[in-house]
């Protein structure tokens, strides 16, 4: 299998190339990155690529779509709730539908929290394409547009990604690759999810609301995640570290 992977040098938001072989078949997934060394990789390996496939709709995922129509005529593919925000997808795609590309096998995990409709991407029982659901060390955030609940997130991470197989490889949205294994050793969501490491308390503020800071956790971007619980709801959420204030 072929894996190629484009990183957006601000966003640090990846599209990547997945091809069965040489002289093969592929499909691109999401367009945030910068589409030169994808289209140099097609033309390396004399792919035939027809399809990109959209994790979901925001915009450094799907910055480059109008470059991969125009360049290679794709048939752009995305959960039926994202595509509600994005005119240029041509075919909704649904949970569990298979997409069969060379000796490529594809299909779309349902993983809502960070957007309702994030669809990752698990190509031959052993890779799958994460988006802004898991990162190496971290989760997405619940404050995004499109976004769902706390609640949601957790249970595409515990319930859906930690239930594959621990040597399947992460490919995720933004950054750096991992593996199921690594995450569910690792990461400290899923430690404190796991019943491993124990919830915090500290006082903090988000945003002018007061809540407890549960987890004080790394970001892809070498910043913080912050998982926090409101004061007057009790209810949870998982923020950018930038909207905590410690007290």
């Amino acid at each position: 299998m072929i894996i190629e992977r484009s990183m957006h040098p601000d966003w640090l938001s990846n599209s990547y190339l997945v091809a069965d072989e040489p002289g093969g078949a592929g499909v691109l997934i999401d367009s945030g990155g910068p589409v030169e060394p994808l289209l140099e990789a097609i033309d390396r390996h004399e792919l035939s690529v027809r399809h990109l496939l959209l994790t979901h709709h925001h915009a450094d995922h799907v910055a480059e779509n109008h470059v991969y129509k125009e360049r290679l005529e794709v048939e752009i593919l995305a959960h039926p709730e994202e595509a509600e925000h994005l005119p240029d997808v041509d075919r909704a795609i649904q949970p569990g539908e298979l997409l069969q590309v060379g000796s490529l096998r594809i299909d779309g995990l349902h993983t809502p929290g960070h957007t309702a409709g994030m669809l990752n991407f698990r190509v031959n029982d052993a890779e799958i394409f994460t988006a802004d659901t898991l990162f190496k060390g971290s989760v997405g955030g619940v404050r995004a547009p499109g976004s769902t609940t706390y609640e949601d997130l957790k249970s595409s991470v515990m319930d859906v990604l930690m239930a594959l197989p621990h040597e399947m490889r992460v490919h995720p949205g933004h950054t750096d690759p991992t593996t199921i294994g690594a995450e569910w050793e690792g990461n400290a969501f899923v430690r404190v999810w796991r019943g491993l490491d124990p919830e915090g308390e500290e006082p903090c503020d988000v945003q002018g609301e007061s809540a407890r800071l549960v987890l004080w956790g790394p970001d892809y971007d070498g910043g913080h995640k912050a998982w926090v619980r409101y004061d007057d709801s009790g209810r949870d959420d998982i923020v950018g570290g930038s909207r905590v204030a410690r007290r």
